[in-house]
């Protein structure tokens, strides 16, 4: 038997559904039109941030050429891929060009001659590599240094689809014999003229996408660099000085300070230098590829490469991975702004 009062009306039960549904459409209309309201304010900002920030108006000095060219041997090909930030927009020297610091540091820390090659491209997309690595791989490269992401990031490429054309990139380069290292995403959210939510959002898809090129291109054999908020606390306390007169793409420090951090992960992937055997910091050490990936996108200047344990590539948890924190952009690593690079021996530019 059933207990009194458990039994509701049909009548009742009709009402109680109606209810629930005008309450249900309440809500859904409150928040489409939120959504409506945040898109609108979103669709502004971007706007409001393309007005800001110059477009092109001249390409980056070139800097092709050999670096260190009365040091003794033959010289170690290196190539420069991806987008401005690669290409260096926004200096006006070539000495000051990211190529020509990671050359001239490379050469003095191998002590022998480094011929660079610069593919990169102004605006490029993840998507655009493929004719990039083409062109490199004519010249045999010993080590290629790409930096891309932040235009799939304010083009809204999907991270998938950006992370399949680098993932591309680095299997190409690393079946022809190429060390690879990858300046992951930048955090976009560090960019002055983009504003509250949207610079919230850039941060979140910067790192979204930052973690996702460390996953895959480790996988793949290379080596990454989190680039993060350009090198964090410099950048956001003297964004003048840090950044080009666009107060978009890193200034003559700027590219200097990214380069000091890719540096040492460079004579790493090589194989030489005491790189290889590393003294771990704290917070350093073997973690999953995805909790590195994780890790790395949160913190700037933080190296992940693939590694070992026990014998085992994989654990539980998927690949294993060596994490680094590079805490001390090694002065006397690179030249700084100032100080003269070394002067390349020119070669045709491509």
């Amino acid at each position: 038997m059933g207990v009194a009062g458990s039994v509701v009306p049909a009548g009742s039960r009709w009402r109680r559904a109606r209810q629930l549904a005008r309450v249900a459409a309440i809500g859904t209309g409150a928040t489409a039109a939120a959504v409506v309201a945040t898109g609108g304010v979103l669709a502004g900002q971007a706007r409001q941030a393309r007005r800001t920030i110059p477009m092109a108006e001249a390409p980056p000095p070139r800097c092709d050429g050999v670096y260190g060219a009365k040091l003794p041997g033959p010289p170690l090909t290196m190539v420069v891929l991806g987008d401005s930030s690669a290409a260096s927009y926004g200096v006006h020297r070539r000495r000051e060009t990211l190529g020509a610091l990671l050359a001239t540091g490379l050469s003095r820390r191998l002590h022998r001659p480094v011929r660079l090659r610069r593919f990169a491209v102004v605006g490029a997309l993840s998507a655009g590599l493929g004719p990039q690595v083409e062109s490199a791989l004519e010249g045999d490269p010993d080590i290629a240094v790409i930096l891309v992401g932040g235009n799939d990031v304010t083009n809204r490429t999907p991270s998938a689809l950006a992370v399949r054309h680098l993932v591309g990139a680095v299997r190409t380069l690393r079946a022809a014999g190429c060390e690879v290292v990858v300046g992951t995403c930048p955090d976009l959210g560090a960019i002055q003229p983009i504003q509250p939510p949207l610079r919230w959002l850039a941060r979140r898809w910067s790192r979204q996408l930052a973690a996702a090129q460390t996953v895959a291109v480790v996988e793949a054999g290379g080596w990454t660099v989190s680039l993060g908020d350009l090198l964090g606390p410099r950048f956001a306390a003297e964004p003048t000085r840090m950044f080009a007169w666009d107060r978009f793409h890193p200034s003559a420090e700027g590219y200097a300070v990214a380069a000091a951090a890719l540096l040492p992960t460079m004579v790493s992937a090589l194989g030489a230098g005491p790189e290889r055997r590393p003294v771990l910091g704290h917070g350093e050490g073997v973690r999953s590829l995805p909790q590195a990936a994780h890790e790395a996108a949160r913190h700037a200047g933080t190296e992940v490469s693939g590694t070992q344990v026990r014998g085992r590539d994989r654990g539980p948890a998927g690949r294993w991975a060596q994490l680094r924190r590079r805490t001390f952009f090694g002065v006397g690593v690179v030249p700084q702004p100032g100080a003269a690079a070394d002067s390349p021996t020119l070669e045709g530019t491509s």
